[in-house]
């Protein structure tokens, strides 16, 4: 069996979730990667160094260096031809791309897979992560979205791959416009060894980074937040963890004033090690945590920071 692997890259890196994507494919078959983009010899280099890659196929075209998925997709599907299974990180660009080549296919997509049981066999979470459902797919394509906190990050060195360049077009059927991106000296949440989360409970803003900035930045930490706080405006929608943000599985997790609501726990229940600062004794949060806090924030944080 042979898988294509969308590469997620950005400023000439290749993506911690890329490396995920890739050990998972490699659980079905012979892995070659798939980078497009425009002036990405530096990351086809990069992809092929990485261990358990056999080729890096290449996109290298102005048509792609937005990852449209109007643009991606038909150039995947001219490939697909000699491959079993695409698979693509759960990144926003994995799932913006992945249900477009799936249509083309005429599949169905398997989304955010936590396991290959087989070739054609694979779970995921359903209800939020409170369950897990075993899925099996009888198309003779496969197209996966893979969640990178549920599989080991492949070595980016080891590898010795092939470069093989591909072809692909505009479609014209959009056009890239402008982005506007949040710029932090701190850590990327889904790459962040340690993170500070704060809750709703904070009260505002201006409590959210006087509490949760100077605890992150004694512990070299990303900063994250609940829905209830983004949804508030204490915190920019980037910083969400969750069933709708972002999927994090660091090595400590640390909720300040989070209560613990479904939406939140599936995206954070899988850190290794989860430690909840909360009044409020009764919080679900206590329910998954390792170290549980019960107290004022307000003086617990800043003490704990102080002691740092």
């Amino acid at each position: 069996m042979s898988v294509l692997v969308w590469v997620e890259h950005e400023a000439g890196a290749v993506k911690d979730a890329t490396l995920s994507a890739i050990t998972a494919a490699a659980k079905l078959g012979d892995v070659h990667a798939l980078v497009a983009g425009a002036r990405i010899g530096g990351v086809a280099d990069a992809a092929s160094k990485i261990n358990g890659v056999a080729k890096v196929v290449t996109l290298d075209d102005a048509a792609f260096e937005h990852a449209l998925p109007e643009n991606v997709a038909p150039a995947v599907v001219s490939l697909m031809a000699g491959y079993d299974a695409f698979v693509a990180p759960a990144t926003s660009n994995g799932k913006n791309i992945a249900p477009c080549v799936a249509a083309l296919l005429d599949v169905m997509q398997i989304s955010d897979i936590l396991s290959v049981e087989a070739a054609d066999t694979f779970t995921r979470p359903i209800y939020a992560g409170n369950a897990v459902a075993t899925v099996q797919s009888s198309d003779a394509k496969k197209v996966i979205t893979v969640r990178g906190t549920a599989f080991e990050k492949a070595g980016r060195e080891g590898g010795s791959a092939s470069i093989e360049a591909a072809s692909g077009s505009d479609s014209g059927l959009s056009r890239f416009v402008s982005a506007e991106i949040a710029k932090s000296e701190r850590p990327e949440l889904t790459s962040a060894k340690i993170i500070v989360s704060g809750g709703r409970a904070l009260g505002s803003s201006e409590k959210f980074h006087e509490i949760v900035d100077p605890l992150a930045d004694k512990l070299g930490a990303g900063v994250g937040a609940s829905r209830a706080a983004v949804d508030a405006g204490y915190a920019p929608n980037d910083y969400q963890v969750g069933q709708t943000g972002k999927i994090v599985a660091p090595e400590v997790y640390v909720a300040v004033g989070i209560s613990g609501a479904i939406q939140h726990l599936a995206g954070m229940k899988d850190s290794k090690t989860i430690i909840a600062i909360n009044k409020d004794e009764d919080a679900p949060i206590f329910q998954v945590a390792d170290i549980g806090l019960v107290g004022d924030l307000f003086k617990i944080v800043p003490e704990l920071t102080g002691k740092l």
